[in-house]
């Protein structure tokens, strides 16, 4: 990692190799909670008397004896190099497709895992194109793939509402949009000799910012009805064409006539703001409703 050091005249640059800001014996970045202060037993860096570095929490666990001397160590706290740690600030690895965060060493991996601009592949097969998951919905939707299947529909959707979708089994994915969040999801079907596996999924990482959606899919055919409900929309950042495991419907193959589907879809959106305000403002007026009545009875 390079970096830069302020002076009075001009700005300095370096190389930081970052492996040795890890633990050697759990390998995990030295980490610095702000309370370290008062629980440093818990959460500061320790070292031995030759100078040697371990985190915390690792030491009891080779019972006090430093992993490289065998010296006694956990007694004495390094609060230079804790100064050092504080001090450095690393961009995110998904700078480069939009994120500005910047990051103590310790938190770039749990920010990493819920970064809103962890890169996203293009679904359409031999498109290489990578990027967040908002450039990715700008990529289909206006500038590459505007119909990339001659053989499918465009599907917009709207959150709540029920659309349907016909797809041929063989061509085994179809790509939608959900405008309002500018996202893309994708609806997959597998022909096996048991039947046709069907699975929705959204490509996007798993981050609070984006949300969390359920889905639904009915299928009906001859007079008989298959409904499978999903309290999860799978999040993904890359479409898979292997069959799924889990988390998906099964149409039998008595049930499945011809070679397309058509199917009833709903996606629901778990975070939606506006539902939540509604149901507060009726809980709100049924509370002063109430007190009102009690306070008429009271009179």
């Amino acid at each position: 990692m390079e970096c830069v050091s302020s002076t009075e005249d001009k700005p300095r640059t370096g190389i930081l190799n970052l492996d040795i800001l890890s633990c050697p014996i759990c390998v995990e970045p030295f980490t610095i909670f702000p309370s370290s202060r008062l629980l440093f037993e818990f959460c500061s860096l320790i070292h031995c008397d030759n100078g040697h570095l371990a985190c915390s929490s690792c030491c009891p666990k080779l019972r006090n004896k430093c992993p490289s001397c065998v010296l006694p160590v956990g007694h004495s706290r390094c609060r230079g190099m804790e100064t050092v740690l504080e001090s450095i600030s690393i961009p995110c690895q998904n700078a480069k497709f939009g994120c500005t965060k910047k990051l103590i060493h310790w938190e770039e991996s749990t920010h990493e895992k819920t970064c809103t601009f962890s890169p996203c592949s293009c679904p359409v097969q031999d498109c290489n194109y990578t990027g967040s998951c908002k450039d990715l919905y700008v990529h289909y939707k206006n500038l590459i793939h505007p119909n990339p299947q001659s053989t499918s529909q465009r599907y917009r959707v709207r959150c709540g509402s029920s659309f349907y979708v016909k797809m041929n089994i063989s061509d085994n994915l179809v790509v939608g949009t959900i405008p309002k969040k500018r996202l893309l999801f994708t609806v997959q079907s597998f022909r096996k000799p048991s039947g046709v596996y069907v699975t929705v999924s959204c490509i996007a990482p798993s981050s609070p910012k984006i949300g969390k959606f359920s889905y639904g899919i009915s299928y009906t055919v001859d007079g008989h009805s298959i409904t499978y409900e999903s309290p999860e929309l799978k999040m993904v950042q890359r479409v898979s064409f292997h069959t799924p495991e889990e988390k998906c419907m099964l149409i039998p193959d008595s049930l499945v006539h011809g070679k397309s589907l058509e199917m009833r879809i709903c996606i629901k959106n778990l975070n939606n703001p506006k539902k939540r305000t509604k149901i507060n403002e009726r809980r709100r007026r049924s509370s002063s409703e109430e007190y009102s009545l009690s306070k008429l009875l009271k009179l």
